[in-house]
């Protein structure tokens, strides 16, 4: 009589051996999955560092490619209707440059005459913050000798730094601006190349996978990161816009000089979420107490742009964006921590689109299972194998 299992003892050294086989598969997997665990903490580490460091090449480099990103949409619409790719680029790229040319203009030629207004004004914000001076006027004394021993101690420091800073805008200007304007020409064409070779790098880095799901896969990962950065970016500015539009029509109303400039600067300001909005409002405050006679009357253009801001946040944003580019609130102050950090405001601006781009890259790629790596069986790649299954499984 035969085995009743079907299965005769010359099996059994099989089944072990390949038992042998998957632990020692699952033990070179677990090393190299360690290796690439401890090389990418230490990239990661090294990274920001890296960043920081090389801010004057990185930083114009990932503001150029997630502005080309955003634009991707328009080169294409452009090469639809027969445009050749190096036109249809210098296009986009010409149109960009315009864009944002007026909205500087709108900002920075109205602000040299707030800051021209800035020494003459001075008496009028002391006045208007004279209840408030009174309130305090008990802790006079106390800023007094902390004003009196902190200058008396770093007095040498002052002396140190007045010998070193630039005597004026002019002097500051000359020594800047040979660096932002090469930065600036290098962002430039950055754009313009990227444009103008997006089709046959698409094309190529698809080709250039090994099967038809991995070049369909790589294929929709690119189209949504083009998709969701473009969106977001079309979609914020928008909203930014109509923001700053009606921020600037309430103050037109309200007798504020300059109101398209304070539009402006609340649609810029709030492209930064969450800190943008209190620049915003304490700048407009400044203005309304430089404008007006009356510390009630001064609060009002702050007072007007907080409660817009409350409407657009809570229900114009939210409407419009929808579920789809919802990001976590967490991850926002994070990444606006980490990139105003490294970069100053321009990391603070790029905050949120690069959390975008990354977050779309992982969603498309997949996640490493830290958490399987740590405390389970499992690799980084969330592969595990059973090995007491495979020895009760019969062959």
């Amino acid at each position: 009589m035969g085995d009743p299992t079907g299965l005769d003892q010359q099996d059994a050294p099989s089944r072990d051996s390949l038992a042998q086989i998957a632990d020692d598969d699952l033990r070179r997997d677990r090393l190299l999955a360690a290796l690439a665990l401890t090389v990418g903490a230490a990239f990661c580490i090294a990274l920001p560092f890296a960043l920081k460091a090389g801010q004057e090449f990185f930083m114009p480099l990932t503001a150029a490619l997630v502005i080309s990103v955003a634009l991707v949409p328009l080169l294409e619409w452009l090469e639809r209707r027969r445009l050749p790719s190096a036109l249809a680029a210098f296009v986009a790229t010409f149109a960009f440059l315009m864009l944002t040319n007026v909205a500087l203009a709108v900002i920075v030629v109205p602000a040299t005459d707030w800051f021209a207004m800035i020494p003459s004004s001075i008496p009028r914000i002391q006045n208007n913050l004279a209840p408030l001076i009174d309130f305090y006027a008990s802790l006079q004394d106390f800023v007094e000798k902390t004003l009196f021993f902190v200058a008396s101690g770093t007095e040498a420091t002052a002396q140190a730094v007045a010998a070193t800073t630039p005597s004026s805008i002019i002097d500051y200007a000359i020594s800047t601006a040979p660096a932002a304007a090469i930065q600036l020409f290098f962002a430039i064409l950055v754009i313009f190349f990227f444009l103008a070779g997006w089709t046959r790098l698409r094309k190529s880095t698809i080709r250039r996978r090994g099967s038809f799901d991995g070049a369909m896969q790589t294929a929709r990962m690119i189209q949504n990161v083009v998709d969701v950065t473009a969106n977001y970016l079309a979609i914020i500015t928008f909203i930014n816009a109509i923001l700053g539009l009606i921020v600037a029509l309430l103050l037109w109303a309200l007798g504020m000089p300059s109101p398209f400039m304070w539009g402006g600067i609340v649609t810029l300001c709030n492209f930064v979420p969450y800190l943008g909005p209190i620049v915003a409002s304490v700048l407009l405050g400044l203005g309304g107490l430089m404008t007006f006679d009356a510390v009630g009357y001064a609060m009002l253009p702050a007072l007007i742009f907080i409660s817009v801001h409350l409407v657009e946040a809570n229900i114009l944003t939210p409407t419009i964006l929808g579920r789809r580019l919802t990001i976590n609130p967490l991850l926002i102050l994070v990444s606006l921590s980490f990139w105003g950090w490294v970069w100053g405001t321009a990391g603070a601006l790029l905050a949120v689109p690069l959390l975008l781009i990354m977050q779309t890259i992982l969603r498309s790629t997949g996640t490493p299972d830290f958490a399987g790596f740590l405390f389970e069986r499992g690799t980084l790649t969330g592969k595990d194998f059973d090995r007491d299954q495979l020895k009760d499984t019969d062959f």
